[in-house]
């Protein structure tokens, strides 16, 4: 059995809480939930822009899922968590036009989609990623 290994880059904010961006063992890899965080700030951005924040949050996934040895083409599953219903159209548009351009093999990601509260209030929209590698 393989060993459990964090993954971590100074390309993603560092966690503000007691988890790791992402862990892998063996062919699996776990992004932890991301949000509209800069990380060379560590600060939000794009309040009230659910399209930006969507974009900003893909990029910090990217940034974790390329840390751990894996791209767009190896993730299985992404799911999102939105604060509102009123934000799919936005933020589906730019996951949409954010994927279209990393999704080499054809192939999209399965996807969930939920409406809930988020642990920041300048938070729109969270995403998690797992990915399989070869």
């Amino acid at each position: 059995m393989s060993e459990r290994t964090a993954v971590f880059t100074t390309e993603a904010p560092a966690p503000a809480h007691v988890f790791s961006q992402g862990v892998r063992r063996g062919p699996f890899l776990q992004v932890s939930g991301q949000g509209p965080v800069d990380p060379a700030s560590n600060s939000y951005v794009h309040e009230g822009d659910v399209k930006a924040q969507t974009l900003r949050t893909l990029q910090n996934v990217e940034a974790i899922l390329t840390a751990g040895g894996a791209t767009f083409d190896d993730v299985m599953m992404l799911r999102v968590y939105l604060t509102t219903r009123d934000d799919f159209a936005a933020m589906n548009e730019a996951y949409g036009e954010f994927l279209s351009s990393r999704v080499r093999s054809g192939v999209l990601p399965a996807r969930t989609t939920v409406f809930t509260g988020l642990p920041r209030a300048e938070m729109l929209v969270e995403i998690d990623a797992l990915a399989v590698l070869d």
